[in-house]
C-alpha cells in the first residue's frame, strides 16, 4: 500500500516507515496506529477470501501478530501494507486449503447499498448482487483474488503483484480473464 498520496493514512498521521522504526526501537505500544490504519481493509479482503466473517477476523488477528513478529523481517517498509496484505493473503489460502473449499461464498461480503425509496430499486440491486456474488464463485481462486484486490479494493497493479507474488502482465492478464468469464456467466444469467 503506497504512502502519501495513495496511502491508508490520513494528513498529518505518521508513514508506516516511521512507525515500524519506533516500534522496532521498542515503542510497541505505536505498532496500534498501523493496526488502526490495516484492519478494515485487511477483514473486507478476508471476508471476501473466506465468506466467513468470524474466521476472517481470526486470520486478520493472526496476520497482524505475526507481522508484529517478524516487523523486522519487512525489506521495503514503505510497503508495509502490501507486506501485511501477502501474510493475510497466504493466511486466507491456507485455510481455505485445510477445510477443502473451493467455493468462497461472498453474500456476506457485499456491499451494502443505502435504501431508497423504490422497493423494485432495491429488489433489483439485491438481485444483480446475488448474481454477481455467484458468478464470483464459480472462478478459480486466482482470477477471483485478482478481480477483486482490483476492482472492489480498487489496489493498484504493482500492489496487487507484490500482494500475490505476481508479475503485473500476468496480474493483468488475471484480471482480464476473470472479467471475461464474469461476463460469460452472467450474460447465461439473462
Amino acid at each position: 500500500m503506497e504512502q502519501d498520496d495513495a496511502g491508508r493514512q490520513g494528513a498529518g498521521e505518521p508513514r508506516d516507515r516511521d512507525v515500524i522504526e519506533s516500534v522496532l526501537a521498542g515503542h510497541r505500544e505505536d505498532y496500534r496506529v498501523l493496526v488502526r490504519r490495516y484492519q478494515d481493509v485487511l477483514f473486507r479482503h478476508a471476508v471476501r477470501m473466506t465468506g466467513e466473517a468470524d474466521v476472517a477476523a481470526d486470520l486478520v488477528q493472526a496476520s497482524l501478530i505475526r507481522a508484529f513478529s517478524s516487523l523486522a523481517h519487512c525489506r521495503d517498509r514503505d510497503r508495509f501494507g502490501a507486506w501485511l496484505f501477502r501474510i493475510l493473503t497466504n493466511s486466507c489460502k491456507d485455510h481455505l486449503k485445510s477445510r477443502r473449499r473451493k467455493d468462497v461464498r461472498l453474500e456476506d461480503a457485499t456491499i451494502r447499498v443505502t435504501s431508497t425509496s423504490n422497493p423494485d430499486t432495491e429488489l433489483d440491486r439485491a438481485e444483480t448482487r446475488s448474481q454477481v456474488a455467484a458468478a464470483l464463485d464459480q472462478l478459480p481462486a486466482t482470477l477471483r483474488e485478482a478481480f477483486v484486490l482490483k476492482h472492489v479494493e480498487g489496489l493498484p497493479y504493482d500492489e496487487i503483484a507484490t500482494i500475490m507474488n505476481t508479475s503485473v502482465p500476468a496480474l493483468k492478464m488475471r484480471v482480464h480473464r476473470a472479467r471475461e468469464l464474469l461476463k460469460g456467466l452472467l450474460a447465461d444469467k439473462k
